[in-house]
């Protein structure tokens, strides 16, 4: 740096690009303190201004400058830097940065190219809540199909486990065949299943459904609350394709149960309550569902112990 002496007075007003400061006393007499200023040099000076006046300085934007946690530092450029502050780099740092950038883990590096099946599940995803909105024209009060929205809720509470729970359990007290209580003591069986397996299933996945919609009484009741999987639409798929199997139906009864389940299922997209997705899976759950009750289907004599004690 170059400098230059001037001698002043202590009030003397510092000019911008310099810094002062005040020397001892000479041994002379009659001399006072001097004030010596130093030039800085121009390069730092202009240095200083771009940092200044740099938009990345700023608070809001600090963040942006630190680096990310856990990241080595930058490597040094193979021009020396000169001044007072460039202190000597120790042949060992470059193997050490290598080394440091080997031991980040894989979550610390952003992703820039998303995989296609991300990409596919989020598209899905995307249509299908583009859809079940569309779909959910009973929603509300407001929605195009509002004065409807009564009766399309009485058709969704067939589908109900409160009614059927209730319903398999008078007729199996009035049953007097043996054949008719395995039947439906199997049915209880087959609904209580659905039931945990429904209220499981929405309490890992807390999945809202497409409108701002509170569940009833009867929903807390069973513990449907969430909206993936739906559990109307499972019991219904269930219950169908129980009664196809067990019990003797003329062709139209058995078009007109599953025409039921669907119209169980569709009901619940009108109102608002879930994706079209929460009830496609509610209908494969219900068919499981009753598969594994084929499985462990009760026998007569187990069914008579039960209802006795």
């Amino acid at each position: 740096m170059a400098a230059a002496e001037q001698e002043g007075r202590p009030g003397a007003t510092e000019a911008p690009g310099f810094r002062l400061w005040r020397e001892g006393p000479h041994s002379q007499a009659g001399t006072g303190p001097r004030w010596v200023t130093v030039t800085m040099p121009a390069s730092q000076s202009r240095a200083r201004a771009r940092d200044r006046n740099n938009v990345l300085n700023r608070a809001e934007f600090l963040s942006l400058n630190q680096p990310p946690k856990g990241a080595p530092e930058p490597r040094s450029s193979g021009r020396k830097a000169s001044g007072p502050s460039a202190q000597p780099s120790c042949p060992g740092d470059g193997a050490r940065e290598r080394r440091q950038s080997q031991q980040l883990p894989e979550e610390d590096c952003m992703q820039l190219n998303p995989s296609f099946k991300g990409i596919a599940f989020n598209s899905l995803l995307a249509i299908d809540i583009c859809m079940s909105k569309r779909l959910g024209v009973c929603a509300g009060r407001a929605a195009s199909w509002a004065s409807a929205r009564s009766m399309v809720k009485l058709i969704g509470i067939t589908g109900h486990g409160i009614p059927w729970i209730g319903g398999t359990i008078l007729c199996l007290v009035k049953s007097s065949t043996l054949a008719g209580q395995e039947v439906l003591m199997n049915l209880l069986l087959a609904l209580l299943l659905d039931i945990m397996t429904v209220a499981g299933v929405q309490k890992l996945i807390k999945r809202r459904g497409p409108f701002e919609t509170s569940p009833g009484l009867l929903d807390y009741l069973t513990m449907d609350i969430y909206a993936f999987p739906a559990g109307h639409a499972s019991r219904a798929a269930m219950v169908s394709k129980f009664f196809l199997s067990h019990l003797v139906l003329a062709v139209p009864l058995r078009v007109l149960l599953v025409l039921w389940a669907l119209c169980v299922g569709l009901s619940r997209v009108m109102i608002g309550r879930h994706h079209i997705t929460d009830v496609l899976s509610g209908f494969v759950i219900g068919y499981f569902q009753f598969r594994l009750v084929e499985l462990v289907w009760m026998s007569s004599n187990t069914c008579q112990m039960l209802i006795s004690a």
